[in-house]
């Protein structure tokens, strides 16, 4: 049987260990950049301010470009920018197809892709996406790519997308798409 001693610091003892614990997992969580989850699911909190990211994923590809694509949703009260977009396999921009000349092309778009207040904006295929140009590897189905966006107010936001094979959406570049910058 514990002595009166032992118990009277053992309730003391339990509360002092729950609060640190509790103040390491708030501590962990509270970085004041937004993380990216696991991929295929939401990631970044509106709480945090930028936007949830869903469904990310990359066409799979050997070389020459690909595009990323997910929904962005903007839970907060303000509009959201994404004016510049990076990774570690490629350059980057933002996307769109237009009509040109009578056929439908891809170009960068000017302006950046605007997620208003409390609603969705989908990247996909045959639509706004993030082209990754120029590719330094081969993307390969499986792989995890890191995708930086970077908005209009200075914030950036990375998150996780998986890259999948895909045929769909063989849309037409733009002249000089795809083609590394003269030196």
């Amino acid at each position: 049987m514990p002595s009166t001693t032992s118990r009277r610091f053992l309730r003391p003892a339990a509360l002092i260990g729950a609060a640190v614990l509790a103040a390491s997992v708030t501590a962990c969580g509270s970085s004041g950049t937004p993380s990216a989850a696991p991929p295929g699911s939401a990631s970044a909190s509106a709480a945090a301010g930028v936007l949830t990211v869903r469904d990310p994923w990359v066409k799979a590809a050997d070389k020459g470009m690909t595009a990323a694509f997910a929904t962005l949703a903007n839970d907060g009260d303000t509009d959201v920018t994404i004016t510049g977009v990076t990774t570690d396999v490629s350059r980057a921009e933002i996307h769109e197809m237009a009509m040109t000349g009578g056929t439908m092309t891809m170009r960068q778009k000017q302006g950046g892709v605007v997620v208003a207040a409390r609603s969705r904006a989908a990247l996909e295929p045959g639509g706004d996406h993030l082209m990754l140009m120029d590719l330094t590897r081969p993307v390969r189905a499986g792989d995890q790519l890191d995708i930086t966006l970077t908005f209009a107010d200075g914030r950036t936001q990375t998150f996780t997308a998986v890259a999948k094979p895909f045929t769909g959406a063989q849309e037409t570049y733009a002249p000089g798409h795809g083609a590394s910058p003269a030196s």
